[in-house]
């Protein structure tokens, strides 16, 4: 288990390459993320990148412990007036190692799901290291429904990676890439077509 902060720095990076190359145009194109285009996503990823555990407390009292009502202040505040613009902010924050109060792994997961959700919309691959993927599949089936986890929803499934050494849970099996897994119970119904197993009627029942 090393270091958490040089793998969500590539990330990071990654996505800002991948936003550089983009149109204008494609930004305002949906997200797998409900009601957010590609800009809004990619604003979330600025203002989350610059989140600290004290400024994440005081902006939740003061959205009177909403976490949509948060989201959403947090993209209206980094979505710049251009999609240059909230790049530029992107860029700025892309080397901090601020976090909110939750474990550093979740870093990763916010860099890897946010980062599909740009990405799958616009029809863009990226290889991601086996080990942050397994990271971040570990802290979602570890981490309640009410904090944006997993483990109530996974509680009698066995997720098993395909392409990675990982197993969790125990119940009827569902197997796909580990990527897959980690988008299925971060609620991306996509990923869903990727997968197999007796367990997976169960898993797409509950999400």
């Amino acid at each position: 288990m090393g270091d958490v902060w040089p793998l969500v720095h590539a990330e990071r990076a990654a996505l800002i390459g991948d936003l550089g190359r983009l149109d204008d145009e494609r930004w305002e194109e949906p997200s797998l993320c409900a009601g957010w285009t590609v800009h809004d996503v990619a604003a979330h990823l600025a203002d989350t990148a610059r989140t600290t555990r004290l400024g994440f407390l005081a902006g939740l009292a003061r959205a009177r412990f909403d976490f949509d009502r948060l989201n959403a202040r947090g993209v209206a505040r980094e979505r710049g007036a251009s999609p240059r613009e909230t790049l530029e902010r992107l860029r700025r924050v892309a080397s901090r190692r601020s976090t909110p109060p939750a474990p550093l792994d979740s870093r990763l997961v916010e860099e890897i799901v946010h980062g599909e959700d740009i990405r799958r919309p616009l029809g863009l691959s990226h290889s991601y290291p086996s080990e942050a993927v397994v990271r971040s599949l570990r802290l979602q089936v570890r981490t309640s429904d009410s904090f944006g986890g997993a483990r109530e929803l996974v509680a009698r499934t066995r997720l098993t990676a395909t392409d990675a050494d990982v197993s969790i849970g125990e119940g009827p099996e569902v197997r796909g890439p580990a990527l897959s897994l980690l988008l299925a119970v971060s609620r991306r119904r996509v990923a869903l077509d990727d997968l197999d197993g007796p367990g997976l009627t169960a898993l797409a029942a509950a999400l």
